[in-house]
């Protein structure tokens, strides 16, 4: 469905104008439903959806699992607040810290809350808690995104999102990606935490190099600061592990998460080993919907379907099958990321987003992440066939867009 569509479909609501706010600009699609990997318009087209909602239906559209919890949740308990516990806020939480406990070998404890933004303010609080008044500084990279809050776009390395809303807070600054030498440089008294991806999702899909986070790692160690890894993106076996911090066999001590824990379901996490959680005392943080039963319930059913299917497994085997499919194309100069988190990177004069809307027109759902590069990641439960599909629509719009 056209943009002109979807002011259609306003009109006939009884609306004189859009009701949104204009902070997202004209939809491309409407989409009615979706299956899998698969998404319908309201015109009934077909699409492969190849961006899972920015990195989010990590399990496909509709997942039975997932849906089965989620009403079986809504018709028992939605909410308490947090003067109280529900039955399954627990166990969610049990489920993440043992997913840690493997990964990087710490307990620690989670907050729970109700995006990525919202994750990393939690973080970004702690940190300033931890390292006391006057060590409140936290230190970024540039191309790195943390979220849209005022706190976390100043934690964003992206200065052009942040022109129209000086002054920023203060204590964000921000250093070259992947630059040790930089980063170091940058650390004073004044700083606390260092707060990195391990992969760069909306800066274009730049994997760190594995090396970097070693000495990163190191350096926080000798400095006393904390470690902050935001696996926003890159969490729940996106990249090929439970967590992208696994490629660079690296200890964090606080792990933003969101997007493909709830599979569509809006939820976010903050984890902190049980040292640093500790400096947090009741009332430093909260949240109303922080731990609501239902959120909860799609976490617990999300994390059980991923183990079962072994997530992280099928994104390795896929992610290559896609990347090297997709390499061999005219018109690529290169494909990188982990698993399935790419970006392809086109050939210089292609312009991405032409690309992109080309696609769209076809029915393959992806995104142009820069001006040359195309970003894919599709459901973990992608399958090859899809995978051909998907590379052959690909190929045919490269193909007219060549010169």
């Amino acid at each position: 469905m056209s943009a002109h569509a979807f002011e259609q479909v306003v009109e006939q609501s009884g609306a004189q104008y859009c009701p949104f706010m204009p902070v997202f600009g004209a939809p491309q699609v409407m989409f009615a439903r979706g299956r899998g990997t698969e998404l319908w318009d309201t015109d009934g087209n077909r699409y492969l959806d190849f961006l899972s909602g920015l990195a989010v239906t990590s399990l496909g559209h509709s997942h039975p699992a997932v849906t089965q919890a989620m009403c079986a949740q809504a018709d028992t308990l939605l909410h308490v607040s947090n003067l109280f516990a529900n039955t399954v806020a627990p166990q969610a939480a049990m489920k993440i810290n043992q997913l840690l406990l493997e990964t990087c070998g710490r307990e620690g404890q989670v907050f729970f809350c109700n995006s990525g933004a919202e994750a990393n303010e939690a973080a970004l609080k702690l940190a300033r808690k931890f390292g006391g008044r006057g060590r409140h500084a936290v230190i970024s990279a540039y191309g790195s995104f943390h979220g849209r809050t005022l706190a976390t776009l100043a934690a964003t390395g992206q200065p052009a999102k942040h022109e129209p809303f000086h002054p920023m807070p203060d204590g964000f600054r921000h250093v070259v990606f992947n630059d040790i030498a930089a980063l170091e440089a940058a650390i004073d008294p004044s700083v606390s935490a260092v707060l990195l991806e391990p992969v760069q999702g909306e800066g274009g899909v730049l994997p760190a190099d594995p090396q970097y986070l070693r000495d990163v790692r190191a350096l926080c160690d000798e400095r006393g600061l904390l470690m902050i890894l935001d696996e926003i993106q890159t969490g729940f076996g996106r990249t090929g592990e439970w967590f992208g911090f696994q490629h660079a066999g690296v200890v964090p001590d606080v792990v933003t998460m969101a997007k493909a824990m709830g599979n569509g379901f809006p939820v976010g996490a903050t984890w902190a080993t049980r040292e640093v959680a500790a400096v947090f005392q009741p009332g430093d943080h909260g949240s109303t919907y922080s731990g609501t039963a239902i959120a909860a319930a799609v976490v617990d059913a999300v994390i059980d379907e991923m183990r079962r299917i072994d997530a992280p497994r099928l994104a390795a085997e896929r992610g290559a099958e896609l990347s090297g499919k997709l390499a061999a194309l005219p018109g690529v100069v290169g494909v990188r990321g982990a698993g399935l988190l790419l970006a392809v990177e086109l050939v210089p004069g292609l312009d991405a987003k032409a690309a992109y809307q080309a696609l769209l027109q076809r029915g393959l759902v992806t995104n142009a992440v820069t001006a040359t590069a195309l970003r894919l990641a599709p459901p973990l439960t992608v399958s090859s066939p899809e995978i051909d599909e998907a590379v052959a629509i690909v190929a045919a719009v490269l193909q007219e867009l060549l010169p």
